[in-house]
């Protein structure tokens, strides 16, 4: 019954929201609109859940001083800290909060995502070596457009430019359109798995 009740409401809302999608009626849209105000509460439960569950890792691992305990202890303060100053102090645009985000959260992020850069170039050293012919024109079409696309490129030939926006409006969009559909299908299989009970790792479980 624990999971029949729970795969039941799933089907049924799954079926009737996908069925008010392409009836463009007042009520359906009402519907819709009601529904999307749930989500909004569920979501607001979830985020509590979510909390919840980060104090309880992070406070399992200072108590048994697990690996990396003391980045537990930094989370746990920050977040603390970051809800009393904008429970008390409020978030708007000039107050303690804001400042905060904005010199140290935001130059943070900026330096995570900095990161990746070094990761890309890894990869892309990996990806471009030309062990055969798909990683061949790969390695020549990366090359065209990142010279294209650069100031000199076109010292380099009039036409190298125009040749790089090419390769990435034709080629490179067949390409980023054909993922996206795989995505889609992929996406459309999942959902459709979740909705008849096929998929049931949501639940917590296999079975």
């Amino acid at each position: 019954m624990k999971r029949t009740i729970p795969l039941a409401i799933c089907l049924i809302m799954g079926v009737v929201m996908m069925i008010q999608f392409f009836i463009p009626h007042p009520i359906s849209l009402e519907f819709n609109s009601t529904i999307l105000n749930w989500i909004i509460v569920l979501f607001a439960f979830a985020l509590v859940l979510a909390i919840g569950n980060l104090i309880r890792h992070h406070s399992i691992k200072i108590r048994k001083r697990k690996h990396d305990w003391p980045y537990s202890i930094v989370t746990l303060t920050s977040m603390a800290a970051m809800a009393i100053i904008g429970l008390f102090w409020g978030i708007e645009a000039d107050s303690l909060f804001q400042r905060i985000y904005l010199n140290i959260f935001a130059p943070l992020s900026a330096t995570m995502f900095a990161l990746l850069a070094y990761y890309m170039a890894s990869a892309a050293y990996r990806a471009f070596r030309a062990r055969s012919l798909e990683a061949t024109l790969l390695l020549a079409a990366a090359f065209i457009v990142m010279v294209g696309f650069m100031p000199f490129g076109q010292y380099i030939s009039p036409r190298l430019p125009a040749f790089a926006e090419w390769i990435m409006r034709y080629p490179n969009m067949a390409a980023q359109r054909g993922i996206i559909i795989g995505v889609a299908f992929g996406a459309i299989a999942t959902a459709l798995k979740i909705i008849l009970g096929i998929e049931r790792s949501w639940l917590g479980g296999k079975e």
